[in-house]
């Protein structure tokens, strides 16, 4: 007998014979090459697959020796120390006791630590697709549910999910991934859709297979539930109308997929709907629906104006504000008002709402329209008063005016007022005279004309240049003409003209932004004001208070602000803009936000981690570092929007400091100009208005 026959035999126990240990009589063996401990998740998934199959596969273990060389009665777990902790995972939930009995292989021939090494190292880890077709074979032919596989191999069910929508991928996809022609996260992006066709149109046509590029091509004939237009019809009337709702379970999705073509439908049909709705009820001759704002439509606009009332009416509103206020003083404090409080004041604002201080004229209501607009938060914006061309009533300068009756046409030598006729007086006019007298009616030659007029012209430049509060009423005149006239020629001798950029070419939302919201509702304010008949703006602008006639004044100037640096190079006008930023103390931050939409999509990975970097610290822009583009958004815009974060163009300089900051003063205490050299060369150090 040999060696090792003579070391089995003097054992007792042959290699591989099987034994059964109590669980509690199961130790982990010293020899064991596993240093990192088996994970939580691990353990938890080996439970549940015991739990749900029994042990499948039997513990190896050596029986542990005295130092006589006797049995202790416990086994070291040589190979299967995961599955040892499962079962003591089941043991201390109760599931089973603590002396269940545990089928083992002993194994006192081969070294221990070999033994470990080699269930680590010799086995071969399923290749991941087949994972994902078994876990999807496991569902269709058995019937399992996510939930009822996650249980089973201790996985939850959105991890299930995610495997059987791999699974679900087109087999041809599948096995390419296999021959590792693509990667998991490419496979990830093919998997936002189960369409096979579309997944392989999409493989053989993409020429970028970046992961992004992929879910982007899969998903363009759709839109995510964060859409305006979703968030307009919303998703329960989508489902409602047979739609349904594709989730990508990989990437954060906002909330699935909804196919266009449908959403677009229903947007269609509910902005139509409601444009629809508001002409009747309003009176209006025409109405439209737009997706978008349509920019460049030509359309001329009519505004609401004060409804003329007697002092009786006006009287009777002012009590009913009164009263309104006075209730919302009193009961402001209290969350449940009694049923009475509330029904009055619910009445009062009815009333109050029914019989408007504005109102558009109705005559005018009967040649113009409504548009009804979806906005940038799936809000609707109602666009009243639009006038198309061929609605448009005729200026007034072209109405021809009517004549007096008494001063109307005599009806010249044949009218029946006409003097009787006389011999000498027809003799007198017959005979030639040495000059002719000419007649006191007859137009001034056009020289002479513009001579005159240029006389009086020079005298009143002099006179309004002495008269400084005069001289603000014309020039705010001027500018209220070019702003708010629409037809007709401009009623004003000055000549100032007032150029508005047309901004929302510039950039989609534009007129749809805190700022183009809040500009639209003062010029409606004002609009609403300002006379219809463009003859009485000259009264209307001397009859407004100081204070009123400079408001309008600054509404029309800032119009005609231009700071887009566009393909024109204008360095001195930008210049300008800065500095009238800085006079301003504007802060964009206040009107602007660094979202996916307005700016992070639309840079380079850089430019995102830069600003993380900036706003929020260098170690947060380490850890965003290696994430995909879409995930580096996502997490990038609420950080960078907390910080209120601005790009460099939208920074407003700070005021320069010390001599540099103060005018200088010259002669007669004017300020000395600006030439053209420090114009285009001001920085961030420009001189603050005062």
């Amino acid at each position: 007998m040999n060696t090792h026959s003579q070391a089995v035999s003097s054992a007792g126990v042959q290699c591989g014979e099987e034994r059964v240990y109590a669980l509690n009589k199961l130790k982990k063996s010293p020899r064991n090459v596993r240093k990192v401990p088996h994970t939580e998740a691990d353990i938890e998934a080996r439970a549940a697959s015991i739990q749900a199959k029994g042990l499948i596969s039997p513990l190896v273990v050596e029986p542990e020796l005295r130092a006589d060389g006797s049995e202790t009665g416990y086994g070291l777990v040589t190979a299967g120390e995961g599955r040892r902790l499962a079962l003591r995972l089941l043991a201390k939930r109760k599931v089973i006791g603590k002396t269940t009995p545990v089928r083992c292989l002993v194994d006192t021939v081969n070294d221990p630590q070999e033994i470990s090494l080699d269930e680590n190292v010799s086995r071969s880890s399923l290749h991941p697709a087949d994972e994902f077709e078994a876990f999807r074979d496991q569902a269709a032919r058995r019937g399992f549910g996510a939930e009822e596989i996650g249980a089973r191999f201790g996985v939850t069910a959105a991890v299930v999910r995610q495997r059987l929508r791999l699974g679900a991928v087109a087999p041809d996809l599948l096995d390419i991934y296999r021959a590792g022609e693509l990667t998991l996260d490419q496979l990830m992006a093919f998997a936002v859709s189960e369409d096979h066709a579309r997944q392989r149109q999409v493989f053989e046509t993409l020429t970028n297979r970046q992961p992004y590029a992929i879910r982007r091509a899969m998903t363009e004939a759709q839109v995510t539930a964060g859409d305006r237009r979703v968030a307009f019809i919303g998703v329960p009337a989508y489902l409602a109308a047979g739609g349904e709702v594709t989730r990508d379970l990989f990437t954060d999705d906002a909330g699935g997929y909804l196919d266009v073509a449908l959403v677009d439908q229903l947007v269609a049909e509910k902005l139509e709907a409601q444009a629809t709705a508001i002409r009747q009820a309003e009176g209006w001759k025409w109405s439209a629906a737009y997706l978008d704002y349509p920019h460049g439509h030509g359309l001329s606009r009519i505004y609401p104006r004060p409804v003329e009332r007697d002092e009786e009416e006006r009287a009777r509103l002012a009590a009913l504000r009164d009263e309104y206020a006075a209730l919302s003083e009193e009961w402001g404090a209290v969350e449940d008002l009694p049923a009475e409080i509330e029904a009055k004041l619910a009445k009062i604002e009815a009333t109050l709402a029914a019989e408007p201080d504005h109102a558009y004229d109705p005559q005018e209501v009967a040649h113009a329209g409504v548009m009804v607009i979806l906005g940038y938060d799936g809000e609707v914006r109602v666009e009243r008063g639009l006038v198309r061309l061929e609605d448009a009533p005729p200026p007034r300068s072209e109405i021809e005016p009517e004549i007096p009756a008494d001063t109307a046409d005599d009806g010249g030598e044949d009218g029946d007022d006409a003097p009787p006729w006389d011999e000498d007086t027809a003799q007198a006019e017959v005979e030639p005279e040495d000059e002719p007298v000419g007649d006191p009616g007859a137009p001034l030659p056009a020289r002479l004309v513009a001579e005159l007029t240029a006389h009086r012209t020079a005298a009143m430049r002099q006179a309004l240049g002495e008269n400084p509060d005069l001289a603000l009423v014309a020039l705010t005149h001027a500018l209220v003409c070019r702003v708010f006239v629409q037809y007709g020629a401009m009623p004003t001798c000055l000549d100032i003209r007032l150029s508005s950029h047309h901004l929302a070419s510039e950039g989609d939302g534009i007129e749809g932004s805190r700022a183009g919201l809040a500009l639209a509702d003062r010029h409606a304010l004002w609009a609403a004001q300002v006379p219809a008949d463009a003859a009485d703006l000259w009264a209307f602008v001397l009859g407004l208070d100081a204070d009123s006639r400079l408001s309008l004044l600054a509404h029309c100037v800032g119009l005609s602000v231009n700071g887009v640096h566009g393909y024109e190079r204008r360095p001195a006008a930008w210049a300008h803009a800065d500095q009238l930023a800085t006079a301003l103390d504007l802060d964009m931050a206040d009107w602007w936000a660094p979202t996916a939409e307005r700016y992070l999509a639309r840079v380079t990975k850089a430019h995102t981690l830069a600003a993380v970097h900036e706003a929020v610290s260098p170690e947060a822009s380490e850890r965003l570092t290696g994430l995909k583009k879409d995930a580096l958004v996502a997490a990038a815009e609420p950080q960078l929007v907390a910080a209120r974060w601005l790009p460099g163009l939208l920074r407003t300089p700070k005021a320069a400091e010390a001599e540099s900051a103060e005018a200088r003063p010259t002669a007669a205490g004017a300020v000395a100009p600006i030439d053209d050299d420090t114009a285009q060369g001001v920085g961030q150090d420009l001189v603050a208005a005062e």
